[in-house]
């Protein structure tokens, strides 16, 4: 009996798996990104009442901007790589919320809010490529589905969403917010380690697609190492790789990302 869970439990897992674009690296996916879009959607507009929206304004339509450009760029390539499902599946939003937190986060979907503290780091349209990029590429590599999706396993076994949320809402909630990694305020883990330096390299070739310099990248993060420097980190480092590690994955990364960026 314990031999015949075993193997299903196995089989359901290699069934229950994605590929993530670009990396090819294989992930948990329990849970379809259209079972999480109506608790993303409505965390999303909740967050939006929590914070003045200045997206209307210049440094917003800036964000706004960007966020096409870059978003436009990616779904090109993803239909190109055959990835027309996931692309069916973005409903992109730009907001910049004014708040000091030096943040910036994208829910699934493509679900985009820039708090105003991390502009003065960005400093121009490439910073802000720099950050887009990064948080474009959790929603393109599904990072929210894959930590809810490990989230679900570990408090319900092999389960659908349906059956999660029935079983217990409140605790199938909580593993979504902390799946999208908002922020330590709104009680959100962060996401792995693992999930931001992919993000990082995958961001660095979206924002080279998009035609920004991918030069920038490891600049911006040397201003973000100095704004964190001698205080507490900024949350957009908070329980994340250092500064110097990721200037040297980006670095390693930057031949590959220039050939994108030459193409524009």
């Amino acid at each position: 009996m314990k031999k015949t869970l075993l193997l299903l439990t196995v089989g359901l897992l290699a069934y229950a798996c994605a590929k993530v674009p670009l990396t090819g690296r294989m992930q948990l996916a329990v849970v379809s990104n259209e079972e999480i879009m109506p608790l993303v959607n409505e965390q999303y507009e909740k967050t939006k009442t929590e914070y003045k929206v200045l997206t209307d304004s210049e440094k917003g339509q800036m964000v706004v901007s960007v966020g096409k450009n870059m978003a436009e760029a990616v779904e090109e390539y993803l239909i190109s790589e055959g990835y027309q499902s996931l692309v069916d599946d973005f409903d992109w939003e730009f907001n910049l919320l004014e708040s000091n937190q030096v943040n910036a986060w994208c829910m699934p979907g493509g679900k985009v809010a820039f708090y105003t503290g991390i502009l003065p780091i960005c400093e121009d349209e490439a910073g802000i490529a720099v950050v887009m990029g990064h948080e474009i590429a959790h929603a393109v590599a599904s990072h929210s589905r894959e930590r809810m999706s490990n989230g679900l396993m570990l408090n319900f076994g092999i389960s659908a969403m349906s059956t999660a949320m029935g079983q217990n809402p409140t605790l199938t909630e909580q593993i979504l917010l902390q799946s999208v990694g908002m922020g330590s305020e709104l009680g959100m883990l962060s996401f792995s380690r693992k999930h931001e330096l992919e993000a990082d390299e995958m961001g660095l070739i979206f924002m080279a697609m998009a035609g920004y310099d991918p030069r920038m990248a490891p600049v911006f993060w040397e201003r973000m190492s100095a704004k964190s420097s001698g205080q507490a980190p900024p949350e957009f480092l908070s329980t994340h790789p250092g500064p110097d590690r990721r200037i040297e994955r980006l670095n390693a990364k930057m031949p590959e990302a220039l050939e994108y960026y030459k193409k524009q």
